[in-house]
Parts: C-alpha cells; structure tokens; sequence
C-alpha cells in the first residue's frame, strides 16, 4: 500500500483542511463536497483525511464492521452476544464513478450459489465504508441509479438489498466525501443536500504558495515514506486533537442566542426544509469543540453558515453556488438584536442602550464576530465580519447583461442590437431521440445499458458481464439428469450462461441552434426566446446531456459553444447573444451539421438531438428559402433526430417553422406549448426519418 500524502503537509486550503477536521470530530455533521478545478489538491487532501481518524472498535469477524457496545441486531453475520471485540483503523472506501449497483449494494454470491446450492450475500461498498468514510471522486458524474442508491442509505443510515432472490439489510453509517469540477456539470439537488458542508477551492495565486506546493509535492515523489516521516509528529498532534475534541464535543453548551442565529440565518438565505439548521448547530457545535471551547460562540455561527449554507440556498438555475457575507452578518446582527433583553422601566438614559438598541452596548452585549477571542487553528479570513471583497462585485455584474461584449466572431451589421435578458425559466416538456440507443449513460431518451430495469435475457456475445441467474438456472435445469448431477450443485456449462438485458436512459448531444437576426428582435420576443433555450438547456442539465449552440444572424453562422458538459457555459453564452441584421437559415443549418457530424465521428454512440428555435424565416443571398430547405434535408437523411421551436407570433402566421420542420424530418413545437404544464400533451417525442439506422434501432 503505498504511503498517503500527510495532511498536515499541505499548503492553504484552510476552509477544505477545516470542514474535513470538523467531520472527523463530529461525523454527525454530515460529510462534505468539494468544489474546484482540476489540480487543487481536493483528492489528496481527502485520501490524507483518513489517517487521522481514531481506531474503530468492531465485532469480531463481523464483515458489517458492527460496534461492538451496540451491536446491529439485524446483522447479516450476527448475532454477536458471544463475539469478541477487537479494534482496526478507520476505513475510507473509495467508490468508482464507474462502479456497478452489485459492487455498491453487495448481491447474491453466484459462485456459492450454484455449486453448492446455497444462498449467501457477498457484502458491498456501502458495508466496507460502515463506520467510516466513502469517497466518490468526480461525484458529479457518478450514475443515476448509484445515486439513488446513496441517497436511499444516506437517509435511513442502512442499505437494504432486494434482488435475486435476497432479502438483506445492515448498517450503512458512513461519512460521505465528494470532489468535482463544476465545469463537468453540477449535481442533482437531492444529493447535493445530502452532503453536510460544502467547500470551493482554487489554486493560490501567490508565487511563494505556489511554489512551496510544488517543492512539497515533488519531496514526496521523490520518497514517499521519508517525506510522511519528516511530517510524523505533525500528524501525531493533529490526531491528538482530534481525539480531545471528540472527547469534548458532548460537553459544548449550544445556547438558545446561538440557536437563534442559526434559525435566523437559515431564515434569511431561504433554505428549504430543517437540514440546513441541524446541520448548522452540529458545525457549530463541533466548531467550538475544536476550539478547546464548551461554549458556542457567534463567530461558530457565522462560520458554520459559510460552510453548510452556499449549496442550500435558494439560487436562480446555473448560478454558482455562494453566500453573500453582508447579509449573513445582517441576519447574525438582527438575531442579536432580537435577543436583547428589555431595558428596566424608566430608564431614560441616552448612551443605555434604549429600546431601538443604538446605544454603545446595542449589540446585546456580545462582541462582533471579529471581536471575539482568536482561534489560531480557524481560517483568518473567514473570523471577521468584514468582507472587503464583497463591496465590490455586486456592481460590475448588474450591468453586464445591459451592455456586452459582442460575440466573438458573429457579424455585426447596422441593425445589430444590444443583449436583452432572458425571460424566467420554465419547467419544459421532455424532448426525446425516438428509438432505442446505446450511448451514456443519462435520462433523456430510451437505451440499452449496463444498469436500470431488467428487460429478458438473451445468450452472450463475448465476455458474459451482467448474469441473468433465473434464465440461467432454467437454461440448465433440463439437463441435470444427464449431466449426472448427484449433490446440491447445480451443473451448469457455458451454454447454459444468459446475459441480462437492461433498459435505462442514456443522455443525447441536444444541438440548440439559434436564429439571433434582426426578425427574432421584434416586438421584444428574443427575452421570451432567451427564457425558452434557457429552460431546455435547464432541462438539458438534468437529464444529463452534452450541449452545443450554433447562433446565426447577419450573413454567417458561428459554433457559440462547442459540445460541452458544462451547461451553465452555454447559459452564459445564451446570456451575452446579440440580435440583429439578416437572417442566415441555411448557413446555421449547415454549421449544425458540421458539427453533429464530427461529434458523431468522436462519440457514435452519443445520438444527437437538434432543437431549432426560430420563427422559420430565410434572407440573405440568393434563393435563401430553397437553400434553407436544402440544408435541413441533410439532417433528415442522416436520420438525425429534431424538433423546430416556433418564434412567430402575431395574428398573421405564415407557418415557415412548420415547413423547416417537415424539411428537417422532425416536428415542431410553440413557445406555449413547450411548456411542461400546457394543455397541448404531457411528452412531446421528435418524430425522426424513418431512415434504416431507426428501423434497426
């Protein structure tokens, strides 16, 4: 096993080094995720996490790691009156993105199944990690049904197995700890509030950080085993401290003047549910613990808030996690204030502090956040209610939708326009790739994978990976007398193995493709057009697509966005587009099929769908009409899937976007009736070519 990079060798990082060591103190506090870009330490730093943990007293023999003191009853391997105890260092389990529903939850052992006949579960990840720390790396990108199934032990604090045949449940307790870069998609809300901190990171940009950092990193390269050592006796007090706030934390006092910050704070950021609260006491509290202190102390508060309550806010889509630290103070301040006992009766003087609390003392008699005693140990720009950054970015932001940049390579023509915001994001109808795929895994459209629903079975071609036992047993079950099966086994040859066929949803390349001229511009309508392709590209997040955005005005076509991950680029995208000057149909159609084309050549299994949002008119050059139709004809003789959004409005229609539609060989859909709630259908399918690819499909 090779020797861990030491935790206290690591330079910065002061809110991620904390939020691990306060999960280490208080478990309860719920794990943490880990935000930021690619080579800022996040994995080392959790992986370094581990050896600092107290030993885990376990029964004996016991695959479920129970506690010897409380021993689950329902234990697979109990019960463990007679057991033994012995004690093993903490565990930290690391779960593949990649891993499969088997490998997490555990699952019948098929070995012991068919040769002896018996029925015996082989324990997971999720009971390797009981008691411990279970880490996913790139947990943004982990699949949907492994989510479900985090999300399912996360809350009851058990894992229950129900398949082939199995019926198992058991302890699964454990700290959760995630990393990933938000540039590859965000996680789902569900399991995002699962997490009980959350901390962004970046790499320093002070020349002498950053050059201790790789001073250090390239030590440890050089001798892994000479480097922890020199680091030995760090890391032997900072294990010491741990213990001793763990042997503290039941005796911190959480007052009812810090419970009532908490609640006030969770109010003020308008935070869904109780979790957030909770949460925020159990920082609190592990927070003065490991201050030395048995008291909670406001500056734990303020504190406890920038950790828990940036992920938990409410936020428009595609915003970036966050909390604004002068309304966090304000909020802490009106609690205090709040609390403030009445003044006796006849009390006149001025300076006393009156009943408005103006007075020299009107803070309740508690020194501000900054005022309190130092912590050495606490990150020192984060003890201060001043946040000097704050004051100047709310400015510069507000005004860059009214006056952008104009985008990069677009034409620009005397008519162009200045961006206008988006309308509010809507909840859309889903759009799906007809036919069955086998692309990535996601949540769009119908495909052929390696998890979700068991659909038959079939015999398999090359390498057997997923084992349809009841097929299998009833492939051999004929042919045990001849066979001369004479014990409880099963005789089973290679023949009679079937694979298992599974149906889940895979995500689609959505190619948005944007008419931005001049005639989109009238009468206000690219607000609610920006709000449209705003509530697809939402849609596009959940359901785990790749997106791209070709816009064309003027006389040419530009790729906006490349396919991408990372959604909320093209948001921004969509956010800064001009309109303006003539209207290029044919040349965005073309620059669309460019790219599904090489995507195509990068990724075949990825299907792509083309959503067109435009009112279907074509000017610009000769025969723009005829070019246009010219152009989505290649798409429908690639049998690529599409549907056109419908701009035009007004009481004379002319029904361009209909006949693009019917060119494109896909369908075509209002702005009204795109959304989720209209009375036009529930699910709107792309009625694609009925070109051979689809047939085989």
């Amino acid at each position: 096993m090779s020797t861990p990079y030491p935790f206290t060798a690591l330079v910065g990082q002061d809110d991620l080094r904390l939020a691990l060591l306060l999960n280490a103190v208080s478990p309860a506090v719920g794990g943490v995720l880990v935000r930021g870009e690619k080579g800022t330490a996040k994995s080392t730093a959790v992986r370094a996490l581990s050896a600092l943990l107290p030993e885990v007293p376990v029964v004996a023999g016991c695959r479920f790691s129970c506690d010897p003191a409380a021993p689950d009853p329902n234990c697979p391997d109990g019960p463990h009156e007679s057991a033994g105890a012995t004690a093993r260092p903490a565990r930290m389990v690391e779960l593949p993105v990649g891993a499969s529903e088997d490998r997490l939850v555990g699952a019948l052992d098929i070995e012991r199944a068919l040769a002896e006949g018996v029925k015996a579960f082989e324990p997971g990840l999720l009971a390797d990690a009981h008691r411990g720390i279970l880490y996913v790396d790139e947990v943004n990108l982990l699949h949907d049904h492994l989510v479900d199934l985090l999300l399912d032990a996360a809350a009851m604090g058990a894992s229950y197995v129900e398949r082939e045949g199995v019926s198992v449940r058991h302890a699964a307790r454990f700290l959760l700890v995630g990393t990933m870069n938000p540039e590859e998609g965000e996680l789902r809300p569900q399991l995002l509030d699962r997490f009980g901190l959350t901390v962004e990171v970046a790499a320093s940009r002070e020349t002498d950080q950053r050059v201790e950092v790789v001073r250090r990193r390239l030590a440890y390269d050089d001798d892994p085993e000479g480097f922890a050592g020199r680091w030995a006796q760090d890391e032997s007090a900072l294990r010491d401290r741990v213990v001793a706030a763990r042997a503290l934390l039941p005796r911190v006092v959480l007052g009812d003047g810090a419970l009532r910050q908490i609640a006030a704070t969770c109010a003020a950021f308008e935070v869904d549910g109780m979790r957030a609260d909770i949460v925020m006491a159990r920082t609190a509290t592990a927070l003065a613990a490991w201050a030395g202190r048995t008291d909670v102390l406001s500056e734990d508060v303020r504190q406890a808030a920038l950790l828990a309550l940036p992920h938990r806010r409410r936020r428009n889509p595609f915003d970036a996690p966050g909390l604004d630290e002068d309304k966090l103070d304000e909020a802490l301040e009106d609690a205090r204030e709040d609390e403030e006992p009445e003044p006796p009766e006849g009390d006149d003087d001025p300076d006393g502090g009156g009943p408005d609390g103006d007075g020299p003392d009107g803070g309740g008699g508690q020194p501000p956040a900054g005022d309190g005693p130092d912590s050495p140990e606490l990150p020192a720009q984060n003890q201060g209610p001043e946040a000097p950054e704050a004051q100047d970015t709310p400015g510069d932001d507000s005004s860059a939708p009214q006056e952008p940049a104009p985008t990069a390579g677009a034409p620009s023509g005397p008519g162009e326009q200045q961006a206008v915001r988006a309308a509010e994001p809507f909840r859309t109808k889903m759009l799906s790739v007809p036919g069955i795929g086998e692309g990535a895994a996601g949540r769009r459209s119908r495909a052929r994978t390696e998890h979700g629903r068991t659909t038959g079975s079939r015999r398999p071609r090359g390498a057997l990976t997923k084992l349809h036992l009841a097929a299998t047993v009833q492939a051999a079950a004929p042919h045990q007398k001849a066979r001369g099966r004479s014990g409880a086994g099963l005789v089973v040859r290679r023949d009679d193995l079937r694979q298992a066929t599974r149906e889940g949803r895979e995500g689609n390349l959505v190619l948005f493709v944007v008419d931005a001229s001049g005639s989109m511009a009238a009468r206000q309508r690219m607000s609610a057009v920006k709000g449209a392709v705003l509530s697809l590209l939402l849609d596009a997040y959940q359901r785990r697509d790749k997106v791209g955005l070709v816009t064309f005005r003027g006389t040419a076509a530009e790729v906006a966005l490349p396919p991408t991950s990372s959604v909320d680029a093209a948001a921004a995208r969509l956010e800064k587009l001009p309109t303006g000057g003539r209207t290029p149909l044919a040349a965005g159609l073309l620059k669309a099929h460019d790219v599904v084309r090489v995507e195509r050549l990068r990724d075949a299994a990825r299907r792509p769908l083309v959503v067109v949002v435009t009112d279907g008119r074509a000017t610009g050059g000769v025969e723009p009409v005829a070019r246009a139709g010219r152009a989505a004809r290649l798409f429908a003789a690639d049998g690529v899937a599409s549907v056109v959004v419908d701009c035009e409005s007004g009481y004379v229609r002319l029904g361009l976007a209909g006949q693009l539609a019917g060119e494109l060989g896909g369908t075509v859909v209002t702005l009204d009736e795109l959304r989720a709630d209209s009375i036009a259908g529930l699910v709107k399918d792309v009625q694609g070519m009925n070109s051979p690819s689809r047939r085989a499909a």
